[in-house]
């Protein structure tokens, strides 16, 4: 993925033009776009983790931003005179933590304040003397500790989730326009004011502190969940694996059964990826699904995280369950559905989303405990969930229930309705195979 574009070339292709290629050992044109194109490598590979470095330092995301775009600008004042760091990344880092620190110091001298401010200037100080050598290393924690940032209890969940997706995951934020189904100019302005909401907080977050990590981590942990449900609505392996990634660090770090949950529940999805798609790319069903195709290790290491975290009975974990589940099955029939039925009903009870209580409807219909008119009574009773986001899908289980209870004209008509609820391509594609199955 890509992230923020760096700033404008300019003043490095001016000074290149006024350098004569030359022999071995002088700069030229040349070299000059080799110190560019590292500095670009730099920025495209590290961005999400020198923002998270600097965050840690100002516990601001929009300070942190403007630092890091005015380290990487200097970068390329200094590729102009053929003086490029040899690690582009820590030396951005170190930069822009001193900018940040200028910014702090200018801060505190404003505000006449703080203890608070005073410690952590102190502790920017250090850090960014040890950086100074550009032996700095990133530890691994830089995106999460974005992620606890972003998750601000003064912003919305989808908030949250866009300004993960643009600073932790490094999407432009046209895609994430597009992810969202807003102009792209509407998803800048919003991306704006979270960022302002954050910094007018003036509340410092810092990793090292264990009791802001406990508050923030339940959010960050529904962010990072977000974060990998628009990957796989979306297809997008990139952003499935940032979030895999992301959720293997917060555990880590919490140790908690819900993050053992969420985990394993983003295992337990990403081992079945392989059959997500059909060859014609579209949503393919998980009764279509060749099992053998399935992911053996993840699915392993996602069923000793889900049966651990399953005696905490959280949201996650329960999920991890009904996910772990359908993995063990050797075949959709095998399925244990009034097992999957129960897991449901603690889910609904503690987590009543529209995709909680669909599941459950969808899962009663197949249970021998219940069958297709129970579940389809459960759906009568549910109207909310055929308006707003879940109707696609909700029409679409109506429709299976139908066809299982032998009623497939009344099937069709659902399943043209999901197709016109649709609210991506490949979702109407999908839908559109199962109707022209049915007809």
């Amino acid at each position: 993925m890509t992230p923020a574009a760096p700033p404008p070339r300019a003043p490095v292709e001016r000074a290149g033009a006024e350098r004569a290629p030359g022999g071995p050992g002088q700069p030229g044109a040349s070299e000059d776009r080799l110190d560019v194109d590292r500095l670009e490598t730099a920025w495209r590979e590290e961005a999400p983790r020198i923002l998270g470095a600097v965050a840690r330092t100002t516990g601001d995301l929009l300070l942190a931003e403007d630092a890091v775009q005015e380290a990487f600008a200097r970068a390329l004042e200094e590729a102009a005179r053929g003086r490029v760091p040899t690690n582009p990344a820590a030396w951005i880092t170190t930069v822009a933590r001193r900018v940040a620190l200028d910014a702090l110091r200018r801060e505190q001298t404003a505000n006449r304040a703080a203890p608070a401010l005073a410690a952590e200037l102190a502790r920017t100080e250090r850090a960014t003397s040890d950086d100074a050598g550009e032996g700095m290393v990133f530890t691994g924690d830089e995106r999460l500790e974005l992620i606890l940032l972003v998750a601000h209890p003064g912003l919305s969940a989808e908030a949250r989730v866009e300004l993960a997706l643009r600073f932790v995951c490094g999407l432009p934020t046209a895609r994430i326009a597009e992810v969202f189904l807003v102009p792209e100019a509407t998803m800048a302005a919003r991306l704006t004011r979270a960022k302002k909401r954050i910094h007018s907080a003036g509340v410092r977050f810092a990793l090292d502190d264990p009791r802001d990590v406990a508050d923030r981590m339940p959010d960050a942990l529904a962010t990072i969940y977000l974060l990998y449900t628009v990957g796989h609505l979306t297809a997008d392996r990139a952003l499935r694996a940032d979030a895999v990634a992301l959720a293997r660090d917060a555990h880590r770090i919490a140790r908690t059964d819900e993050s053992a949950g969420l985990l394993a529940l983003l295992l337990f999805t990403e081992a079945r990826q392989a059959t997500r798609l059909t060859a014609d790319d579209e949503f393919a069903l998980l009764r279509d699904a060749d099992r053998s195709r399935w992911d053996v290790p993840l699915m392993t290491e996602a069923e000793a995280l889900a049966t651990a975290a399953l005696a905490g009975g959280g949201r996650y974990a329960l999920q991890a369950g009904i996910a772990g589940l359908h993995a063990i099955a050797p075949t959709w029939q095998a399925t244990d559905w009034p097992a999957i039925v129960r897991l449901y009903d603690g889910l609904v009870r503690q987590w009543p989303s529209p995709a909680a209580r669909l599941g459950r409807v969808v899962a009663l219909g197949h249970s021998p405990d219940a069958g297709p008119e129970v579940a389809l009574s459960a759906l009568a009773a549910d109207p909310e969930l055929f308006h707003g986001p879940a109707a696609a899908q909700a029409y679409a289980a109506r429709a299976e229930l139908l066809r299982l209870s032998g009623r497939s004209a009344e099937a069709v008509h659902d399943l043209r309705r999901a197709v016109e609820a649709a609210g991506d391509e490949r979702t109407a594609r999908s839908l559109a195979r199962q109707l022209a199955a049915v007809e």
